[in-house]
């Protein structure tokens, strides 16, 4: 039961990060991804935090690992090219990536 509640909840939190993402978009991006490929691109950014090892670097003095967000980008957009999903603009993907990266701190504090 434990495992239906946590996948409820990580969905539930998925589509509330993706509603974030979509406010933090500056305007001329909030028509220009659609909410798959939003959750696309959630899902490569865990797996981006999952296989990069940036779990295993130890936090600095106030607790928090330094992600390169350049480096984020870039792993989605070759990754997304790489499976035939789109060719993506760096500056675009990055505001993604940063929409994702507010909600979480603000879903942590």
């Amino acid at each position: 039961m434990a495992d239906a509640e946590d996948l409820l909840m990580d969905a539930e939190d998925d589509a509330q990060c993706v509603a974030y993402i979509k406010s933090y978009l500056p305007q001329d991006l909030k028509d220009k991804f659609s909410d798959d490929e939003l959750y696309y691109f959630l899902d490569i950014i865990y797996d981006y935090y999952a296989t990069s090892g940036i779990f295993d670097k130890e936090p600095d003095a106030d607790g928090y690992v330094d992600i390169d967000l350049d480096e984020v980008v870039n792993y989605i957009i070759k990754k997304a090219k790489k499976e035939d999903m789109g060719t993506y603009e760096h500056d675009d993907i990055l505001f993604v990536v940063q929409g994702e990266m507010e909600y979480s701190e603000q879903s942590c504090e």
